[in-house]
């Protein structure tokens, strides 16, 4: 038998931090499966009977990290999820103190060694300035680099760590002991300037990828938050106040208007409709009577309803949308692990070749044999510097990320510019993504001349059927109804059918075709012949009688938007397969998809089967983005490659996204992917100017040259390359800025 928790992490500062704990965990005995989450500060285990937390946590520990275990072993996921939060909190506040005091100390130390004319003192000021930004707001590169040392790992915190601590090193000898190197005939340059900056620049980048996963658990919040912390009980004729987590299975529950359903249930009493939206992504509310099932996170609208529940806790709808999207919401490789990736093997070659170098020229025969091997191997370490290296993947996301903020697309991280590129398939949501999600009238059908608009307005403003506020707005727009107000009495909403009410001695009715027919109007064959056709395109129906005789007929539907063809055009162009997911009945999602151009679709989807259907298309080898508004599209989000939210949706969908497109315009999705494109292509030419110099730079600094032409590579000639490397790759990364000037 295995248990299974989600446990927060401590002490994780990049994705190296958690693939070294996952390790440790799927080292440990006892130990079935193990995911940690960076960008949630997470750890999902699974472990037998053999296995304790404790067990597991000494392990996290063994590695410099902490499991942070709860007192209650049997803590909610909201109590989880809030500690994870101010784990995320505390490490961006920590960051951004560290950020922005080596900063402060950094650039003096970049004006007194490029700007100021060297003084006597300037390089002592230099040190004093630089120790701070190393060993104090920079000291975790070192102390990263030792854990992974320990450990026989090396990444970019041990390249950083080599060579600003060599360069320091270096540098400090020459400033506390110049004469050393003078009497010798060579001049003492130090390297306080590179090392200083070389950490604050890496510190900036951190400090942007921490704000970005400081928010990933908005999303997991903003789901729990659909959840009331309360509910009303019924026993006999009493109504309790309980917590909604002592609710068990077969307690009586009431719902009074505004409320939201509190676990998922069956309707035993009362009439209502009931705002599914979260579910579906449908804008219709859906009546609900006697036997009808309501699902936990719902709002409740005019009526007062009882339910009797059926799922309590983990097992409601909202709990399993939750779990998945905490389970989809994985720690996802950004593209700063390839970097890490390469800095692995990187870093040990070059601390080979210095050592090589130094043993080469200490046993050459030549002059001053042990110093020029000394000075050629700080040369290879101070050109192999890691600023270019460093800078080639934050620069270029910083440009990226810029330049699609300038046009309304808001990137939260790396990992969405990274897979964007590939994406092979791009799943739609229907309502709020392709369309406005606000029914309106598209056609009517005026079976008589004289019709009683204003007695139509008076009974649709007092009914509660959803569609009824669309037919007012058409009324007040595009025809004036009569001054004087109707006298209606006898008003009464039929739950799922219509209203009705007398004016004078007529029976005027609005609502389903069908309920008006039962109800005797006459029906023409005019209006069944329109009735089809508008259902064809995948429009409602709404109906107005005066006594039997049928007056007009209203077809409603949502409204696409403008941009939605050309942006689905565009996609296909590309090669890129469109597919729409929607809640709503298969032929309205038939009519819209018929109308921009998509040949996939499937209609009648719960939130489960958009996850499964992601799912699906990623098992058969597909690169997947998903564009959605809704609750109701959180866990696709979350489970999609790339995961795209509309500006004008919810907050959930938003947070649970990493990319978001603020201007609600469907046309930024292929944009979106454009810029995915341009970035990466960016980020390749970035690492390869950055090996270049390296390449080329660390066989001359090694001496290759200095047999045939006597040459040597003065450090600080290695740090002018250095620099100008970095110089290229700022550069390249600037072109980004202009990756939408044309399409």
């Amino acid at each position: 038998m295995s248990t299974s928790k989600t446990l927060p992490v401590s002490g994780m500062s990049c994705a190296a931090c958690a693939v070294n704990v996952e390790k440790a965990l799927k080292s440990s005995k006892g130990i079935v499966s193990a995911n940690v989450n960076f960008a949630n500060h997470t750890a999902q285990v699974e472990y037998d009977d053999s296995a304790t937390l404790d067990d597991l946590r000494k392990s996290v520990q063994d590695v410099g990290y902490d499991l942070i275990i709860p007192e209650d072993s049997d803590k909610g996921a909201e109590e989880v999820y809030d500690t994870v939060r101010q784990l995320q909190e505390d490490h961006y506040k920590e960051l951004k103190t560290k950020t922005i005091g080596s900063l402060i100390f950094s650039v003096p130390v970049f004006a007194l060694s490029m700007l100021i004319p060297k003084q006597s003192w300037s390089n002592m000021a230099m040190m004093i300035l630089t120790i701070p930004v190393l060993f104090w707001f920079g000291r975790s590169f070192f102390v990263n680099a030792w854990k992974q040392a320990q450990h026989l790992y090396a990444n970019m915190d041990t390249l950083v760590a080599v060579s600003t601590g060599v360069a320091f090193v270096f540098s400090a000898v020459n400033t506390l002991m110049p004469e050393w190197l003078e009497s010798r005939g060579m001049e003492p340059h130090v390297y306080f300037e590179a090392a200083a900056v070389i950490v604050s620049f890496i510190l900036i980048g951190k400090l942007l990828e921490s704000r970005a996963t400081s928010q990933t658990s908005d999303a997991i919040k903003g789901l729990m938050d659909l959840q009331p912390d309360e509910v009303v009980v019924v026993e006999g004729e009493a109504e309790i106040i309980v917590a909604v987590k002592n609710v068990m299975v077969g307690d009586l529950l009431r719902v009074k208007p505004g409320g939201r359903i509190a676990v998922d249930g069956y309707v035993e009493a009362g009439e209502s409709y009931v705002d599914e939206s979260m579910l579906t992504g449908e804008p219709v509310p859906v009546a609900k009577f006697e036997g009808e099932r309501v699902v936990a996170g719902t709002i409740n609208q005019k009526g007062t309803l009882t339910y009797r529940a059926s799922e309590v806790g983990s097992e409601t709808v909202l709990a399993r949308i939750v779990q998945r999207v905490r389970e989809a919401q994985g720690s996802k490789a950004p593209v700063q692990r390839l970097v890490d990736k390469i800095a692995g093997i990187f870093v040990p070659v070059v601390l080979g070749l210095a050592i090589i170098t130094f043993a080469v020229w200490a046993f050459s025969g030549a002059e001053d044999a042990v110093i020029r091997g000394m000075l050629a191997a700080i040369t290879v370490l101070v050109i192999a510097c890691p600023c270019a290296l460093g800078l080639a993947t934050p620069t270029a996301i910083m440009a990226g990320v810029g330049a699609g903020a300038r046009h309304g697309i808001l990137i939260r991280d790396a990992e969405s510019l990274e897979k964007g590129h590939r994406v092979t398939d791009v799943v739609l949501d229907k309502t709020g993504t392709i369309t406005h999600g606000h029914p309106s009238v598209k056609e009517v059908l005026k079976v008589h001349s004289n019709i009683h608009w204003s007695t139509l307005e008076a009974i649709e403003q007092l009914s509660e059927h959803p569609l009824a506020s669309a037919i007012v707005g058409w009324l007040r727009n595009e025809h004036q109804p009569d001054t004087d107000k109707p006298d209606l009495h006898g008003f009464e909403s039929v739950t799922g059918a219509g209203a009705i009410a007398k004016v004078d001695d007529f029976v005027y009715r609005v609502g389903k075709p069908s309920w008006l027919i039962q109800e005797g109007v006459e029906w023409t064959d005019e209006a069944e012949a329109w009735t089809v056709v508008q259902g064809e395109y995948g429009r409602s129906v709404v109906a107005f009688s005066k006594d039997q005789t049928l007056e007009a007929l209203f077809s409603i539907s949502d409204t696409i938007k403008e941009e939605a063809f050309e942006a689905v055009r565009q996609l296909n162009n590309k090669g890129i397969t469109v597919h729409l997911l929607t809640g709503d009945h298969m032929a309205t999602a038939t009519a819209v998809a018929r109308e921009v151009g998509i040949d996939h679709v499937k209609a009648e989807v719960t939130p489960d089967e958009k996850y499964e259907y992601v799912e699906a298309l990623q098992h058969s080898g597909k690169h997947v983005a998903m564009v959605g508004d809704g609750v109701n599209d959180a866990q696709a989000l979350a489970l999609a490659d790339v995961s795209i939210a509309m500006g004008g949706g919810t907050e959930i969908a938003m947070d649970t996204a990493r990319i978001t497109l603020m201007r609600d315009n469907l046309s930024g999705v292929p944009d979106a992917l454009r810029l995915s494109r341009a970035t990466v292509n960016t980020i390749r030419q970035n690492l390869f100017w950055a090996f270049i110099y390296n390449l080329i730079g660390i066989p001359i600094a090694a001496g290759v040259l200095y047999p045939a032409y006597g040459f040597m590579l003065n450090p600080m000639i290695a740090g002018a390359a250095m620099g100008l490397s970095s110089v290229s790759v700022v550069t390249n990364s600037l072109r980004l800025r202009t990756v939408f000037k044309s399409k």
